[in-house]
């Protein structure tokens, strides 16, 4: 994003409670590394509404629409249809894994106890998951494109982020972050299991005595595809075998739901601050 310079109309300041909050919904994001996927939907369902509030403001209003001709305004609204897309696409790519996950769930229980055959199930799913992983690959290196390229300068010694434009930079750079990090989610890169071993998850789920740590690491994409690899491997597949691997379908099908309508959600308030945005430069 090109580096952009606001005139002297600026929000209220620091201490405006609108500003504080979004202050604290970019912190948040920022140190969720670690969190979990619903947490990051969460605080971006957060961050979001707190943007458009942000445009409902007249200050905030006068501010867009006095610089409507610039390139940082320019910016901002390409980046409210840009987030859009993504959003969107993010969601499509949650229904395709859902769908993965659902028709091996159907297939084994299908079986009813029956193990013959199994590994039909399992390489078709397999191959559905690679499909899907090469595509949500393409859009990970999209993103690492557009963080690249999405910088932020400081507009005031004195005023960081009281700034509409400067606020509205600093959500992009963090939503392009959070949705990396949610795409992975479904995506689990080779590097990243080779970081982590799959044999330390195959112990841990053969023993039945995965620890805290193992379980803040180890998402339900993962331990479906650890009970997976455990399945090929093993010559004779037990009922209880496969009853684990369906609890582990089950709890992924429905950490997929919720984050379909997580980004639902999401969606919509980011059509609602688009909306905003071109009714503040529409007058």
């Amino acid at each position: 994003m090109a580096a952009c310079h606001i005139r002297s109309i600026s929000l209220p300041s620091r201490s405006h409670p609108l500003i504080v909050n979004i202050e604290e919904q970019l912190y948040k994001l920022k140190a969720s590394q670690s969190s979990s996927m619903s947490y990051k939907l969460n605080g971006l369902k957060n961050l979001f509404e707190c943007v458009d509030d942000l445009l409902q403001m007249p200050l905030a209003q006068q501010t867009l629409s006095h610089e409507r001709q610039s390139q940082c305004v320019e910016n901002a609204l390409n980046v409210s249809l840009e987030l859009l897309d993504l959003c969107d696409s993010t969601r499509d790519l949650f229904s395709q894994m859902k769908e993965c996950v659902q028709e091996l769930e159907l297939s084994l229980r299908r079986r009813k106890g029956k193990d013959s055959g199994i590994t039909t199930e399992v390489e078709a799913y397999m191959v559905s998951r690679k499909k899907l992983r090469k595509v949500i690959c393409k859009y990970l290196r999209n993103l690492k494109r557009k963080e690249r390229n999405c910088t932020t300068e400081a507009l005031d010694n004195n005023s960081n982020f009281t700034n509409v434009i400067s606020i509205l930079t600093r959500v992009q750079e963090i939503s392009l972050v959070e949705f990396e990090s949610i795409l992975s989610f479904i995506s689990q890169s080779k590097a990243k299991s080779r970081s982590f071993g799959w044999s330390i998850i195959s112990k841990a789920l053969q023993s039945k005595r995965i620890s805290c740590e193992v379980e803040t690491k180890v998402n339900e994409v993962e331990k479906v595809d650890a009970e997976l690899l455990n399945l090929k491997s093993s010559k004779d597949v037990s009922i209880s075998q496969l009853q684990s691997l369906l609890k582990g379908l089950e709890a992924l099908g429905s950490s997929i739901q919720e984050a379909e309508e997580d980004l639902d959600c999401i969606y919509r308030r980011l059509v609602k601050t688009r909306v905003s945005l071109l009714n503040i430069l529409d007058h």
